[in-house]
């Protein structure tokens, strides 16, 4: 019998959680889901990542490791937060096991993102990973797209991505990356190549992951202040 890993995943788009589950339908998981939108609205106010943000996103990511082997933070936004607390939870942001993806064949990456909050955040990471390899990033906003998001049109929204991934593949890149979870479905619209998505590249790195004893989930997490 195989034992299914225990993943749960903070959003901050509930949208978001049927491209997860969606990702997950043949893998051996058990996604749990929390949504804690008003964390990204808050960085779209501030024009980044606050103390108090990440405050409230450590405090959440503690949380619901308390019943879980592995926590996904499903924000690209709000990734850093991850970063900093990994050492202490068992968490990944999920554009880090994207850009690892991306990257693993060298060339020239486009990262496509449609929240122009993000940037900072994305290009970082991506420039991190892609650090030693033969791999180029090549960042691009897809202009527009993050408005018709926040207008709920969902198909020009994606159509919108769809063409920009097109266009990067016939430029010459290597690999397309989409740095959002919410562009996801537009890897299906795509003519040009295959895009890759966090979704999917970060359920398959949560499931290297080992689960976590007692011990682990109990005794080595400080707790929520």
């Amino acid at each position: 019998m195989t034992l299914r890993k225990r993943i749960a995943c903070l959003h901050t788009a509930a949208g978001n959680i049927a491209l997860f589950e969606a990702a997950a339908v043949d893998l051996a998981l058990d996604l749990r889901h929390l949504v804690r939108a008003h964390l990204l609205a808050a960085a779209e106010q501030a024009g980044g990542l606050t103390p108090s943000i990440v405050e409230e996103t450590e405090a959440a990511l503690r949380a619901a490791a308390g019943d879980a082997d592995f926590v996904l933070l499903a924000c690209s936004t709000l990734g850093p937060v991850a970063d900093g607390l990994r050492a202490k939870v068992p968490t990944l942001r999920i554009d880090r096991a994207l850009a690892e993806a991306a990257v693993k064949n060298g060339g020239r990456v486009a990262v496509l993102y449609t929240f122009p909050g993000t940037a900072q955040a994305s290009g970082d990471l991506f420039r991190e990973v892609a650090a030693g390899t033969e791999a180029e990033i090549d960042l691009q906003l897809v202009p527009g797209a993050w408005d018709l998001f926040k207008e709920g049109d969902q198909q020009q929204y994606l159509a919108m991505i769809a063409d920009a991934a097109d266009r990067a593949f016939a430029a010459g890149a290597a690999s397309v990356a989409f740095a959002q979870a919410s562009m996801a479905p537009a890897a299906g619209l795509c003519v040009k190549g295959t895009p890759l998505t966090s979704p999917r590249a970060s359920l398959l790195k949560a499931m290297q992951g080992g689960r976590m004893n007692d011990a682990g989930r109990h005794g080595k997490i400080a707790p929520c202040q």
